[in-house]
């Protein structure tokens, strides 16, 4: 059995003062040290932070210089063209800045790229088709950062450009090491990462939001602006722009602390209420209406069913979802974004069983990095795919598919040793195009370069044995006899959980499994009664592959180990990861225990 590492959090602070200032568990104060969160009133911000908490829009580069743009053009009646991108951020931010300009009084129109024919972002032919349409002002969002030659097109057909992104910054790096910073021409760019050496201002408090958190931003001081603050013009339209921001940043992957953590909580709970024709019927089909949305929720119904169009469709329905006022014609649309995901979903598990299967018969197990030809695969299903193969092989995952015309086109998806946009940054020459983040990119290349662009991106890799060992990152060593119902509670104080705010993990060692019962349609929950070494009784819960289970038992303790399981004569010793669940039967609330991965004692 393969063990993945164990790490433990040793934070420090005065857990008994800040639980005591904050009306908060020692427990929980340690769990939220955990999460770099410092002191008494950070704490209570963690706790109970509010809109009026969010940094300040005016921090981020440009943002006032395009407001008065803005302005200066919703005033002389310009034509304002939003151009965003196809995934959920995309769709969000555009709907974000094309609902505000026009509540704003603008003529605003928004377009997204396609997919397949265009590609990420904004393109030449996007700038010449506003061009035609007597567009005087393209604004982007969630794109745009790096799109210097359409961008440069757009200023030398006399439009103004507002550029709003989060995306890194293009460099290059110089021969003393340094780097050079390089921006779009356009009139006002709006980027958390740009960097303090270009603006020569202090950067933004906290850099990594999405798109749609930019956008939303920008509109929220537009609003300020216009109508004030304390107004109720002001605070419905931030109420009624909260979900799309909260939605993105769940399905953008940014982590949910800081502001991300505010936004997402108070727009998840504003979603359940939005007088959104779009989002309310999303909710309907998906059985979520009057249901409290969570991040789960977010990210893997919701979203998905988003991204779906714009992988197998037109992005373009997404963004017309929302637009819709038609209460039957938006129900109808949403039922079939929905049934364009459940097709999304067929399609990825045959694409992954392709990418698993070429693994094993190429005899790639080995390789710190994996680039993989998928000939056949949807391309716009290859970052999906890249993402399942690096959760299963703790690799940094390239997916390339084959656009027909001699170019090939993927995605890749990151660990966290791994900076994949700096490893793509040294292979730039062999990339027609290419963006991206630490943990994701995307590129287009020459076929006949694939064979160059793996091999050089294996040869500069410099992750180590450690680096590629999984981790399981535990916050604390504690007997779950001490994770009562009351503090399991106090533990949806934590919510909303995601990227580096996860559901609090645990560490007990020396606990005996009793019995075991196999359960689930599949045969793939394993419930144990079970025992510490103080004699505490538990239920603990395996979900996940049994057979699995089983082989790891039958190999440690010999053929028969797990039979006397079932038999309620087990004699099996394990330490655990685990976290604390409630589980309601009956009325009746009993304490279980999630084993999220295991050590047997031989």
């Amino acid at each position: 059995m393969k063990h993945k590492k164990w790490m433990i959090t040793a934070k420090r602070a005065d857990f008994n003062e800040i639980a005591r200032a904050c009306g908060i568990s020692p427990i929980l104060a340690r769990l939220i040290r955990n999460r770099d969160v410092i002191g008494v009133e950070e704490t209570r911000r963690f706790l109970g932070g509010k809109i009026e908490d969010l940094h300040d829009p005016r921090l981020l580069p440009d943002a006032d210089k395009a407001v008065d743009i803005l302005t200066e053009k919703i005033r002389n009646g310009n034509k304002i063209r939003i151009i965003g991108d196809y995934d959920v951020d995309g769709i969000c931010s555009s709907f974000i800045l094309w609902h505000s300009l026009r509540a704003f009084g603008g003529q605003a129109d928004a377009m997204l790229p396609e997919r397949m024919t265009d590609g990420y972002g904004i393109n030449e032919r996007l700038v010449r088709c506003a061009a035609e349409d007597g567009i005087d002002t393209i604004m982007t969002c969630d794109n745009g950062i790096a799109a210097s030659g359409p961008l440069q097109t757009a200023k030398e057909m006399g439009l103004t450009v507002i550029v709003t992104d989060h995306h890194e910054v293009p460099y290059k790096a110089q021969e003393d090491g340094s780097v050079e910073y390089i921006l779009p021409p356009a009139d006002a760019v709006i980027d958390p990462k740009i960097p303090e050496s270009v603006t020569g201002k202090a950067g933004y408090p906290f850099p990594d939001i999405c798109g749609a958190v930019v956008a939303f931003k920008i509109c929220q001081l537009y609003a300020e602006r216009l109508w004030g603050q304390n107004s109720d013009k002001y605070r419905e339209l931030v109420r009624y722009l909260l979900p799309f921001a909260g939605l993105a940043t769940v399905c953008d992957v940014m982590p949910l602390a800081d502001e991300n953590r505010i936004l997402v909580r108070e727009g998840l709970g504003e979603a359940s209420f939005s007088n959104n024709l779009g989002l309310q019927s999303l909710l309907t089909v998906n059985g979520l209406t009057g249901t409290p949305l969570t991040t789960y929720h977010a990210g893997f119904v919701i979203g998905p069913c988003l991204n779906a169009t714009g992988r197998l469709d037109s992005a373009y329905r997404g963004l017309e979802l929302f637009m819709e006022q038609n209460p039957s014609a938006a129900l109808q649309s949403a039922q079939q974004l929905k049934e364009l995901n459940d097709s999304r979903k067929s399609m990825t598990v045959e694409g992954t069983e392709a990418a698993e299967a070429m693994i094993e018969s190429e005899g790639m197990g080995d390789r710190r990095v994996l680039v993989l030809l998928l000939r056949d695969c949807h391309e716009s299903l290859a970052g999906i795919i890249a993402g399942r193969i690096k959760e299963s092989r703790h690799r940094p995952t390239f997916v390339l598919t084959d656009t027909g015309n001699g170019l090939l086109k993927g995605s890749g998806r990151s660990i966290e040793s791994y900076d994949m946009y700096a490893q793509m940054n040294a292979c730039e020459d062999l990339f027609v195009k290419y963006g991206g983040h630490k943990m994701a990119g995307g590129l287009t290349m020459k076929e006949e370069d694939f064979e160059e662009f793996s091999r050089r991106i294996e040869e500069n890799c410099t992750l180590t044995d450690e680096d590629l060992q999984e981790v399981v990152r535990v916050d604390m060593e504690l007997p779950p006899r001490f994770l009562s119902l009351p503090v399991t509670r106090e533990l949806d104080l934590l919510e909303p959980c995601g990227t580096q705010n996860p559901k609090p993990l645990f560490v007990t060692r020396n606990i005996r499994l009793l019995s075991a019962r196999v359960m689930g349609k599949s045969r793939n929950v394993i419930r144990f009664a079970a025992q510490d070494d103080s004699g505490y009784g538990m239920e603990l819960i395996l979900f996940g592959d049994a057979q699995i289970f089983v082989q790891n038992i039958e190999e440690s303790l010999g053929r028969g180990a797990f039979e006397d399981l079932l038999r309620g004569a087990g004699n099996v010793t394990i330490d655990m990861v685990y976290y604390p669940d409630i589980n309601v039967w009956r009325d009746r609330e009993n304490m279980q225990y999630i084993i999220k991965d295991y050590r047997i004692h031989n």
